[in-house]
């Protein structure tokens, strides 16, 4: 859901529509393993809350007073406006006056409860349904914001819509038009395609919209069938290289717009209340690359250096460091991976019995890298990213940054660390199992 959309920019929208509508018939999804890793099925008693844990509001009028959308109602976390029923999360936009708007709603977000970087994101959900007039100013979506704003605020830290229904394009009941969309730069850029659902009335008016996000291309679906493809090399982020922005933590938000600078204000025809129904909420992860052993015995050399992980003078300390030194067949040297069954790794090393670990859990660009006890923190969580040349990346999950060797050293005792995924030797491993 976009912030702000000038006038010039909501013209190039609305062309993208016609040119999208011409686009090439849909494809299947792809069939790639996924391990799920969180999600809300709404099991809760009919009338009460989301669940606490998994869920948090966004209330009031935000930025500019509307959202920076010129969005018309306050949103807010009260049961009228969403609540548990038979199964599914309902929110409901209503015409009524308060905090000095006409209009209520509620957007929710999983903002440090449901934080991931890459993964296959899906919800189930129906969509307010009706003629153009009647819709005149809906405004649904699904969508995905960064969560630490690591490259400046709002674009240059990106935004992904995995799925924005705007009520007046909608040609009847049983057929919506639904977008996807990515923002990034400064100056701000949006890249974008649309879907039309012909078959609306089937399955209750539920269908399941997704994204597949990668470290170099992110993809749209619905009901499965594949409708946008974009590559790391169409988006950017000032000052940070590719695959920046989108290589940060983001969470889910959910809401139902009345309002804005897009959909339009409501008219006398717009029926209200409307509701967008969420039958469940998913969010999966790839399985590390079936070449990674969980219970296997690796040492990891860095291609730029050809040296090997190491802990420095074989220590076993908490927070004894970890740089790249000459393969030598110790210990100090040799990792274990143990699947953490989230589709991430912890390595521990076989001489102190502790893990590879980014120290604080900090998530900055340069963050040392040391070993500590093993906790089942996030800190400690590795992903092996397969590169087109047989080697690895590993990504740290709760940062989004990739074990690097800092300035790309090659010298015995260069400090290991997590820096921007950029792609380079220094960030890439061989794994030797043992």
């Amino acid at each position: 859901m976009s912030r702000s959309i000038p006038k010039l920019a909501m013209a190039a929208l609305l062309a993208a529509s016609v040119s999208a509508s011409a686009a090439p018939a849909a494809e299947a999804a792809p069939t790639d393993p996924w391990n799920l890793v969180w999600s809300d099925e709404f099991s809760g008693a009919n009338g009460s809350a989301p669940d606490a844990a998994k869920w948090s509001y966004d209330i009031g009028t935000g930025i500019n007073g509307g959202w920076g959308n010129n969005e018309r109602q306050y949103y807010t976390d009260s049961r009228k406006n969403s609540y548990i029923q038979d199964g599914r999360l309902v929110i409901k936009a209503l015409a009524e006056s308060y905090g000095g708007r006409n209009y209520t709603s509620a957007r929710l977000v999983t903002r440090n409860k449901g934080d991931w970087t890459y993964g296959r994101m899906v919800v189930r959900a129906k969509l307010p349904a009706g003629n153009p007039t009647q819709l005149q100013g809906i405004w649904p979506a699904i969508w995905m914001l960064p969560t630490d704003n690591v490259y400046g605020t709002w674009p240059v830290s990106g935004e992904i819509d995995i799925m924005e229904m705007v009520g007046r394009e909608s040609t009847s009941a049983s057929s919506q038009k639904v977008w996807g969309t990515l923002h990034f730069g400064n100056p701000w850029k949006y890249i974008n395609s649309s879907y039309t659902i012909t078959n609306n009335s089937t399955n209750g008016g539920f269908h399941e919209y997704a994204v597949e996000w990668d470290p170099d291309q992110i993809r749209w679906y619905v009901d499965s069938q594949l409708f946008q493809t974009r590559s790391a090399s169409e988006w950017y982020s000032s000052g940070a290289p590719s695959p920046a922005p989108f290589n940060q933590r983001f969470h889910l938000l959910l809401n139902l717009a009345v309002g804005g600078d897009w959909p339009g204000d409501p008219a006398a025809s717009t029926v209200l209340p409307q509701t967008m129904e969420v039958d469940y909420v998913r969010v999966y992860q790839r399985p590390a690359s079936s070449g990674v052993v969980s219970g296997a015995n690796y040492k990891l050399i860095n291609v730029n250096s050809g040296k090997a992980l190491d802990v420095y003078s074989a220590g076993t300390a908490n927070g004894t460091n970890v740089d790249v030194w000459t393969d030598n067949g110790t210990g100090a040297q040799q990792w274990q991976a143990l699947s953490n069954g989230d589709g991430t790794f912890r390595l521990v090393n076989l001489n102190s019995g502790k893990a590879l670990d980014v120290a604080g859990a900090v998530t900055a660009d340069g963050t040392n890298v040391a070993i500590w006890e093993v906790n089942g923190s996030a800190a400690q969580k590795w992903q092996f990213v397969a590169n087109a040349d047989g080697t690895y990346k590993l990504i740290n999950p709760n940062s989004g940054k990739a074990l690097d060797v800092a300035g790309a050293g090659t010298g015995d005792g260069t400090n290991v660390q997590i820096a921007w995924d950029n792609g380079s030797a220094a960030q890439k491993w061989r794994l030797v199992r043992l």
